[in-house]
């Protein structure tokens, strides 16, 4: 294991900001900071990201930023070309969208608590059924309770599976350990159609 590292965390942010949009130079920094050039270009290579896991490097998110400020310059010139009503319509089906989205996700949250709820439910009445008659009167009636229960629980669940499913990266990046230097985490949920798919 190496050396811990004698800068703070934000000491390296500015580093990391002063190399990559200012332009300075590893050594200047080095020298400024009283720390190996080596350990600065191991820390900020911006062909790499911070975290070893993650598909994308500084660069790379940089170029998909550009790209994609661009496409949105592109479609607000559309519709800025478009008549006012129009450009109204417009606004509107995009704010019903996002509207959806997040509802979508409210609603996968209350299924998934109502499945769980029926799940603990269904686990308890687990125990009223006679271990040396499972099968009689009294076991059957138990068990088409739990039947019952776990089936709503399954169906209670699938908006948040399917929302899950469409959202696997985001769960993954979600499921990471957090870097204590950045305790802030962005994430942006895929909106579904109707049929569950992104």
């Amino acid at each position: 294991m190496g050396r811990k590292s004698s800068l703070t965390p934000e000491q390296w942010v500015e580093i990391e900001r002063r190399h990559l949009v200012d332009g300075e130079s590893v050594r200047s920094l080095a020298k400024e900071f009283s720390v190996d050039e080596a350990a600065i270009r191991r820390k900020i290579n911006p062909q790499k990201s911070a975290d070893e896991k993650s598909a994308k490097s500084l660069r790379e998110l940089a170029d998909a930023k550009l790209s994609a400020d661009k496409a949105v310059r592109e479609i607000s010139a559309e519709i800025s070309a478009l008549p006012i009503s129009r450009q109204q319509i417009v606004s509107d089906l995009a704010q019903k969208l996002m509207n959806i989205s997040g509802h979508l996700a409210s609603a996968a949250e209350y299924g998934a608590a109502t499945a769980h709820r029926l799940s603990g439910i269904a686990h308890m009445k687990v125990s009223e059924i006679d271990d040396a008659k499972p099968l009689d009167q009294a076991g059957i009636e138990t068990l088409k309770g739990i039947a019952v229960l776990t089936k709503m629980a399954n169906e209670s669940s699938e908006i948040a599976v399917n929302l899950l499913t469409a959202n696997k990266e985001t769960v993954k990046e979600l499921n990471k350990p957090r870097d204590p230097s950045t305790d802030v985490r962005r994430v942006e949920l895929v909106p579904m159609d109707d049929n569950g798919a992104d």
